[in-house]
C-alpha cells in the first residue's frame, strides 16, 4: 500500500526541519535553497498520505459498525461506508501523482514541433486542429504560447509548426504530448464519405538556456534566404529567413517567421539549443529508456501514443489503455483528463519500481 510510505516521508520531513533551523544552514543559501524545494515537495505528500490514512481507517471502522445490533447505527456506517469508498480512490490517485519523483526539466518551457506525416494535405489539416487545441489548453493553464516557425499549405493546414509554450510546469504537463497522434475522421476533400487514417508527430523539447548547451560557431553554417509560403502576400520580398546548420549534429533548423533576419536568427538558434539538450538529455537517460517504455511511453517520436476517431467521437491513448467519448472536449482544450491520466500512470510505475 502506498501509505506504508508514510513514515519514511514523515521522518525525511522532521529531518529538513531540524536542519533549517540550525544557524549554519542559513549561512549556506543554496544548501537552505535545496533543503526548501525538497521540504515544498514534501509536504503535500505527508498531509495527502496522511488524509489517505485517516480515510482507510475510518472506512474499517464503519465496517464493524455496519454489523452493529442497532439498525439505526449500522444505517449510518453504510451511508459512511458508500462515502468513503467512493472518496478514498480519488485521494489515492492525488497521492500517486505526487509521489512522481520529481524530474528536473518539469518546471522547464518547452519547444513543441508539429508536423504533418502521413496522409499529405489531410495530416496538414490535422496539424493546425493539434495546434488550436494546445493553444486553447495552454490559455486555460494561463500560460504564453508563441509561434516560432510554420510552413503553411494552400488549405489551411500544416505541414509544420514550431511553438514555444512558457509558464509554470509547462514540461512536466506535456512531456508525454511526443509521439505519433493517429486521426481517423472523413477529410474535407473526400466527396465519397469515406474515413481516412492520417498521422502527426509531436516533439515536446524542453527549452535550454544559454548557458546550458555550448554551441561554437565554427560549428555553424547560417544561410539566409527570401521566407517561401502559400504564396500572395504571405511571401517576403527580402531575405529574412534564416537556416541553421549544426555541423557537428547534422540538426537543420529554419525560422521564416519573424520580421527581420536578426529575429529569425535569434528564434532558430532557441530552437536549436532546445534540439541539442534534447539530445544530450536523451543520452543521459538512456540507462532509463526500458523504464520510460513501460506504461507512460518512452517520447520516442516514432511511438504511436494517441487516436483520435472522430466519427466515433473517440480517443484513445495506447500507452496506458485509455479511452474517453469526449474527443470533441479534448479538440477545445480540455486535456487535464488525458494528462492526470498519464501521470497517475506515471506514479504507479514509479511505486513499482520503488519496490
Amino acid at each position: 500500500m502506498i501509505t506504508d510510505k508514510l513514515p519514511g516521508f514523515e521522518t525525511r520531513l522532521k529531518e529538513i526541519d531540524v536542519k533549517l533551523s540550525e544557524p549554519q544552514t542559513m549561512k549556506d543559501m543554496n544548501t537552505y535553497r535545496d533543503l526548501m524545494q525538497e521540504r515544498s515537495r514534501l509536504v503535500p505528500v505527508v498531509e495527502g498520505l496522511s488524509a489517505l490514512l485517516n480515510l482507510q481507517a475510518e472506512l474499517e471502522e464503519n465496517k464493524i459498525l455496519a454489523k452493529d445490533t442497532d439498525p439505526e447505527i449500522s444505517e449510518m456506517a453504510k451511508e459512511e461506508i458508500s462515502r468513503l469508498e467512493e472518496e478514498i480512490p480519488a485521494v489515492e490517485n492525488r497521492c500517486k501523482v505526487l509521489l512522481i519523483p520529481p524530474d528536473p526539466l518539469e518546471g522547464k518551457n518547452i519547444i513543441m514541433e508539429i508536423r504533418a506525416g502521413t496522409g499529405g494535405e489531410e495530416a496538414a489539416l490535422f496539424v493546425s486542429d493539434l495546434l488550436r487545441m494546445y493553444s486553447y489548453f495552454a490559455e486555460s493553464m494561463h500560460w504564453k504560447i508563441q509561434e516560432i516557425s510554420s510552413n503553411p499549405t494552400e488549405l489551411g493546414g500544416y505541414k509544420e509548426v514550431i511553438l514555444s509554450i512558457s509558464g509554470k510546469e509547462v514540461y512536466g504537463n506535456l512531456r508525454w504530448e511526443s509521439g505519433v497522434h493517429r486521426v481517423q475522421r472523413v477529410p474535407e476533400t473526400e466527396s465519397g464519405g469515406r474515413i481516412h487514417t492520417s498521422a502527426v508527430t509531436v516533439a515536446v523539447l524542453p527549452e535550454a538556456e544559454e548557458t546550458e548547451v555550448e554551441i561554437r560557431q565554427e560549428d555553424l553554417r547560417i544561410d539566409v534566404m527570401r521566407a517561401g509560403g502559400p504564396g500572395g502576400q504571405c511571401v517576403n520580398t527580402t531575405e529574412s529567413a534564416v537556416r541553421i546548420t549544426h555541423l557537428p549534429t547534422g540538426l537543420v533548423v529554419i525560422c521564416q517567421n519573424q520580421k527581420s533576419q536578426l529575429m529569425n536568427r535569434e528564434e532558430a538558434m532557441r530552437v536549436l539549443r532546445s534540439r541539442l539538450y534534447d539530445m544530450e538529455a536523451g543520452k543521459k537517460a538512456a540507462e532509463r529508456a526500458q523504464e520510460r517504455k513501460n506504461q507512460v511511453g518512452s517520447g520516442d517520436r516514432s511511438e504511436r501514443i494517441r487516436t483520435y476517431n472522430f466519427p466515433q467521437n473517440r480517443l484513445t491513448d495506447h500507452r496506458i489503455n485509455l479511452t474517453l467519448y469526449n474527443l470533441d472536449l479534448v479538440m477545445e482544450g480540455n486535456l487535464g483528463q488525458v494528462i492526470e491520466a498519464l501521470k497517475i500512470a506515471a506514479g504507479e510505475q514509479a511505486l513499482q519500481e520503488a519496490k
